[in-house]
């Protein structure tokens, strides 16, 4: 059984904490440690150090392992560029292939997510790879929605297809992309859609075949650059595939598309925390509503807020519903249901060449 870690991306959302150097997953955006740290203390009972392979960005190699010391050090793959979640996944089912062979078993993660309750997590985890050794089923995790979220994608389970340890595997019906607000609701009071947790566990057989079926270009890449994995030859080949493979999503390119899909109803509290609101809504308030995270605040008639400062105090008066985040050389200040938009707030800087801010 190999863990594989996806701990790429730049966790734009998350400026100006986030930069290209320090993204999301090596932030500690909720008192505790890095949201990768977190990821990998939450499997360390149920996994073998030299079985966890972390996939991130070829400038943050050096950083994850520092994080991450217990990791060997060529288990940490870097990509050259970002090319979405099929091609990471792929990448590292072909290292799994060489090494292990292809009836392995592969527990994919995302390394910034929150869960709660991870004696149950590691439960379903291992009930999904037991159901995954003696079947070609594809496996994701879906949590049960608590509200209708119009910022997730949802999975519809079908009938059921195995019960393993207590616990329920289902075939999948159907995805659905982020619903508006009234199909969200539809979806909670039915009690067969799942949120999309971007989890999935599965044999390497069962996922490289689907790469044939579905993505047969990325199949060829990664068939002609197995033989250079584990070699001194391996960064050159994986920045050959790189430069030609095609950019897409698991969701879209393989799970949407496959037939042989399942969902497991998961129980544990999850959140991707995908914004800074995200972050707001699962931190400790005081009585009138603020977060303070990271440093003080001294606030009057104010509630409501979310206030991240660095070396400052961060004085407010008669404000409500906002975000608040004070960095050495920024500040950023929007209301908590725009704070998604802060992706687009780093795409400008981005086109005006103001990259010493990003």
């Amino acid at each position: 059984m190999y863990f594989v870690i996806m701990a790429g991306g730049v966790g734009s959302r998350f400026w100006p904490l986030s930069r290209a150097d320090k993204p999301k997953q090596l932030l500690n955006l909720l008192g505790e440690s890095s949201m990768l740290r977190m990821t990998f203390e939450r499997i360390r009972p149920i996994a073998q150090a030299e079985k966890i392979i972390v996939v991130t960005n070829t400038n943050l190699v050096a950083a994850v392992r520092n994080e991450l010391p217990e990791v060997p050090q060529e288990n940490i793959i870097g990509e050259p560029f970002g090319r979405n979640t099929a091609p990471c996944i792929g990448l590292a089912a072909s290292l799994i292939e060489k090494r292990a062979g292809k009836a392995e078993i592969m527990v994919v993660l995302p390394a910034d997510h929150l869960i709660k309750n991870d004696d149950l997590f590691r439960k379903t985890i291992l009930a999904a790879v037991e159901y995954a050794g003696k079947s070609s089923c594809l496996i994701t995790l879906g949590v049960k929605p608590t509200y209708p979220e119009t910022g997730y994608g949802y999975i519809q389970r079908n009938h059921l297809k195995a019960t393993v340890n207590a616990t329920d595997i289902f075939s999948v019906k159907t995805f659905a992309e982020k619903p508006n607000r009234e199909a969200a609701e539809r979806f909670l009071h039915s009690g067969d859609f799942f949120w999309n947790s971007g989890m999935f566990i599965w044999s390497v057989a069962s996922i490289l075949n689907e790469f044939e079926n579905h993505l047969p270009e990325h199949a060829e890449l990664f068939r002609g650059m197995v033989t250079s994995l584990d070699t001194p030859e391996q960064n050159n080949a994986i920045l050959d595939v790189y430069s030609g493979i095609r950019a897409v999503s698991i969701d879209f390119g393989i799970m949407e598309v496959a037939e042989q899909v399942c969902v497991i109803a998961a129980d544990f509290e999850w959140n991707d925390v995908g914004s800074w609101e995200a972050v707001y809504n699962i931190s400790p308030k005081d009585a009138h509503g603020n977060v303070v995270n990271g440093g003080q605040a001294v606030t009057l008639d104010a509630a409501n807020n979310f206030f991240y400062t660095n070396k400052k105090v961060v004085s407010a008066i008669g404000i409500e519903n906002l975000v608040v985040v004070e960095t050495d050389d920024t500040l950023l200040i929007c209301r908590k249901d725009e704070s998604q938009r802060v992706k687009d707030l780093v795409d400008i800087l981005k086109r005006k060449n103001l990259n010493q801010w990003l």
